[in-house]
């Protein structure tokens, strides 16, 4: 039998128009369901995502470049709702074993309580100090040996075997535990009571079990790559709170707005690392072939108007080729955004509500903006593309200001790294469990059973934490503020793969050379040299530094090309 080649996650076959394709909605993204898929995995994330998208209603969303805040809130609300159930039903299973065992479960506490701080002493990064592993293995070892010691004595309670009891009462000398108090406590417990404590951790390890498969369910359910893309249907978005509505409304409006509200010390909240941001500037000189033509003047929106066609011809296909061919092309640059955008401050804004996000008011803004040159009211060519199903986000920002006889070219790339490897093996996660056997599942829950209940008391004590902030922090009456955080970067990596490497660079290549040309282009068009402008322009963009005082160019690093050449007296130096 001949097996055939698998493509996972390409688009049907079919005919695709030569010119530009519309990128994947947001809120149907890959990296909008991995972020979701996070807030089940991540309770560290979950609470980040609420706290600056939930509780800091001030403050005003990040630009969500690819994906859809509010349906990451809308799942993190919703599994910490989930959490917070489970939490609950395992204390009340550990209030109500006491009584029914005579309090023999509580000799259950130390042990629990011992696995529980070696979690939280190991922390969750993948190589954490030597002295925190040494220190919790030393507690979890010892946490698990006391359960066996607790286990073992409730047997031989329950089979009223005093010679096993005195054994197993040799083992509290080596572990320390003081003899009398066990007698203590069991003195006064019958074999009904021996047995039911024995039972206890199977009931606990039930409650786990069920714990986790609703939640593999729903990593396996809503959020498949098959029904993500149907939002209707998505039972977190359909959550009643008038909050919640009310929030996700406004996220939504913002967070993809092209007008950018943000905070002085992050003005770039959102798109990522800044990735070799540069710029450089260059005397407006005229030709001196024009004869008795004059340069014409040069704003900065003649400049932009001859960069963005450049900028949009990078969505084409290869020329020469056949519509049936250019179809095929599946290149992410054919899905490359191109927007403008105006950056300005929060401070001074009365309320969230009145952000001027209406495309009236943006429009006043971007027409006084693109020619101020501000230092608050920013305005740049925002280019974006968005690839491996937008967790490899490149945006380019681009500013160019004429001033004084000076053009100035600022350009700031930033890369969004791919989201967190726990939540892209979120998919592995819950088949791995839920195709797992009966047995297999059964020793996972067991193994889990000790955690389970320190984790619940944290669990509904950050619940608490975060009702006590709701109700006294006042922040829906602070005055509005920009993002401290964004939910993306906080779930993105820190590394990437090669591939995904080689294909920012290529797309931050593609783009500056564009930008690149297209201001060259606007100075040799309007009667300006260009020679400065390019020999700074190899230089800067390629990571070189240029010093213009020296006598020649100087390349500093690794990779770079140094061109050197005479400038013709009065002249340009290059052709269009």
């Amino acid at each position: 039998m001949t097996q055939g080649t698998f493509l996972p996650q390409q688009p049907p076959p079919g005919p695709r128009p030569p010119g530009p394709v519309r990128p994947t909605a947001p809120h149907a993204s890959e990296a909008t369901r991995l972020l979701c898929a996070g807030s089940y995995l991540d309770d560290t994330y979950r609470d980040a995502v609420i706290e600056e998208l939930y509780v800091h209603e001030e403050r005003i969303v990040a630009p969500s470049l690819g994906f859809d805040a509010a349906r990451v809130l809308a799942h993190a609300l919703r599994a910490r709702r989930l959490e917070l159930g489970w939490a609950a039903a395992i204390l009340l299973l550990w209030i109500v074993s006491l009584p029914v065992t005579g309090y023999l479960t509580a000799m259950f506490m130390t042990p629990v309580l011992l696995l529980t701080i070696a979690g939280r002493v190991r922390g969750t990064g993948e190589r954490p100090p030597w002295y925190r592993r040494a220190t919790a293995l030393f507690l979890r070892w010892y946490g698990r040996l006391f359960l066996l010691y607790v286990l073992l004595t409730f047997y031989a309670v329950a089979r009223e075997d005093y010679d096993s009891l005195e054994n197993v009462g040799d083992l509290s000398l080596l572990l320390l535990i003081p003899r009398e108090a066990l007698y203590e406590i069991l003195a006064e417990s019958g074999r009904g009571q021996a047995w039911a404590a024995l039972a206890f951790p199977l009931l606990g390890a039930a409650v786990v079990a069920l714990q986790r498969g609703q939640f593999a369910r729903a990593l396996s359910g809503e959020l498949s790559r098959t029904r993500f893309p149907d939002a209707a249907s998505d039972p977190a978005e359909r959550a009643e709170s008038g909050r919640f509505q009310r929030l996700r409304d406004s996220i939504r409006v913002e967070q993809h707005a092209p007008l950018v509200m943000y905070r002085a010390a992050d003005p770039f909240c959102g798109a990522g690392t800044p990735y070799d941001p540069w710029s450089l500037s260059v005397e407006l000189r005229p030709r001196g072939d024009l004869g008795t033509r004059k340069a014409q003047p040069l704003d900065n929106r003649e400049v932009l108007n001859r960069i963005v066609p450049l900028l949009e011809a990078l969505r084409e296909p290869a020329a020469g080729r056949t519509a049936q061919a250019a179809a095929a092309v599946r290149d992410r640059l054919r899905e490359l955004e191109i927007d403008e955008c105006v950056f300005l401050p929060v401070d001074g804004l009365p309320s969230r509500r009145h952000a001027p996000y209406a495309p009236e008011m943006f429009e006043q803004h971007r027409a006084r903006a693109v020619e101020e040159g501000g230092e608050t009211r920013r305005h740049f060519l925002r280019v974006r593309v968005g690839g491996w199903g937008e967790e490899v986000v490149t945006t380019v920002y681009v500013r160019v200001h004429t001033q004084g006889g000076m053009l100035m070219l600022e350009v700031a790339p930033h890369v969004l790294r791919p989201v967190r490897p726990l939540f892209r093996n979120a998919d592995r996660l819950a088949h791995q469990y839920l195709h797992n056997s009966l047995f297999g599942k059964a020793v996972w829950a067991l193994s889990h059973t000790p955690g389970s209940a320190g984790q619940a008391v944290v669990t509904l004590w950050r619940g608490a934490a975060f009702l006590w902030r709701l109700a006294t922090g006042g922040y829906g009456v602070a005055l509005p503020d920009g993002p401290a955080v964004s939910v993306r970067e906080l779930g993105s990596d820190d590394d990437a793969s090669l591939f995904q490497e080689m294909d920012h660079s290529r797309y931050l290549k593609s783009i500056q050379d564009r930008v690149a040309n297209g201001v060259r282009q606007a100075l040799r068009d309007a009667g300006w040299q260009t020679d400065e402008f390019e020999q700074k322009i190899i230089n800067v963009s390629n990571g070189g530094v240029f010093i213009e005082s020296a006598q020649g160019a100087i390349g500093i690093g690794a990779n770079n090309t140094i061109t050197n050449k005479a400038p013709i007296s009065g002249g340009d130096s290059g052709n269009g």
